[in-house]
Order: structure tokens, then C-alpha cells, then sequence
């Protein structure tokens, strides 16, 4: 089975990295997180600090099934500014079966400014549809484009994660899981369904 690969850098979105690596797990999808520091712990933007699995500089990355990018500030900056990153994503857009997830400013500020979604319909964090060159913004909680799985917020981590499900593993594991974690994607939108 390959592996994934989620990558961390100083402020980034708690909520969106811990969510997506805690969902791909329950479905058995072999997601390492990676620290782009020089150091293991890495201090999330409201300051949780995370022990990642792996050290960029130490980790070979032969065939990933997914490159998966949380967003937050400055983390989705601190990602976009790692050369060794850069190439990994470029490598991973042009390889035949490679997946990339991003969500937040991640998929603007990184793949956006990478040119990486040229010609596809893409999401981000209001504000940062400026940097998506060349995509169609749609203003949606995520976007599902060939093999880019791309959320605009904290608030719809766990859609964004249930549809990198979808595309890995199919609709009916994504919706047993779902299920599992009691999601109802079809719940009203009344404050009142939330807030009890």
C-alpha cells in the first residue's frame, strides 16, 4: 500500500491537519505527518504543538498516494516557501496516479502560486482567490477536480477529509465512516440543528 503524506510547518491550521490525518487513518490510509522544520515538534497557529511522524530531510517520498496540505497563516506561507516541497508537489502533479489535498489558504498560496491548478475548479480561503492563477474559483466548502481534493476552511475539515475518502477508497467507505463519526451531510442548515 503506498503512503500519504501530510506536511506541517509553524502555523499551521490545527483543526484541518489533525482532522484529515485522524479520518484517513480510520480507513486505513497510511498517512505520516511531516515536519518541514528542522525539528519534530512543530506549533500549530494557535499554539498546540504536534510531534510529527517524519522529518522532511529524512524521508524518501517514491510514489505517495497523496500530498495533503493544511492551510492556516503563516503555515500555508511557511509550505509555499519550502523549495524541497515545491518539488515534490510538481513532481506529484505531473506523475500519472498522484493525489494532492489541500485546504485553507494551502491551495492559493501554495498551489495556486505553483501554477499546479491551471484549468481546474478549485476552493479556497476567502480572501486568497487572487493567487489560484489560472483556476476557476468556485465558492464552494470543496472542490473535487481529477485528483485535487481542495476545502476552504477549518469549519468543513472533516467535508474536505471525507471526500479525500471518497476519492481513495469510494463513496461507500466515505459514507461508512461518515456514518461512524456521526456526520449527516444532509442536515439543515438551521443554527438550531448545531447549538441544540
Amino acid at each position: 500500500m503506498k503512503e500519504s503524506f501530510l506536511f506541517l510547518a509553524d502555523g499551521f491550521e490545527e483543526i484541518e491537519a489533525l482532522t484529515a490525518v485522524d479520518v484517513l487513518r480510520r480507513v486505513g490510509i497510511d498517512v505520516k505527518t511531516v515536519s518541514i522544520t528542522a525539528a519534530l515538534q512543530v506549533t500549530g497557529a494557535h499554539g498546540v504543538t504536534v510531534n510529527a511522524d517524519l522529518l522532511f530531510d529524512n524521508t524518501l517520498f517514491s510514489d505517495p498516494e497523496w500530498l495533503i496540505l493544511p492551510g492556516g497563516m503563516p503555515g500555508a506561507v511557511n509550505l509555499y516557501e519550502c523549495a524541497p516541497l515545491q518539488g515534490l508537489l510538481r513532481r506529484q502533479a505531473s506523475s500519472k496516479h498522484g493525489r494532492i489535498a489541500a485546504i485553507c489558504a494551502a491551495p492559493a498560496v501554495v498551489l495556486g502560486q505553483l501554477g499546479l491548478l491551471e484549468g481546474r475548479k478549485a476552493t479556497c480561503y476567502p480572501g486568497f482567490e487572487n493567487l489560484l492563477k489560472g483556476a476557476e474559483h468556485v465558492e464552494a466548502p470543496v472542490t473535487v477536480d481529477d485528483r485535487y481534493v481542495l476545502g476552504n476552511g477549518p469549519s468543513n475539515a472533516l467535508l474536505w477529509s471525507l471526500n479525500i475518502v471518497k476519492a481513495a477508497r469510494g463513496l461507500e467507505t466515505a459514507e461508512n465512516v461518515a456514518g461512524g463519526m456521526l456526520y449527516y451531510p444532509n442536515i439543515s442548515n438551521s443554527l438550531s440543528n448545531f447549538f441544540g
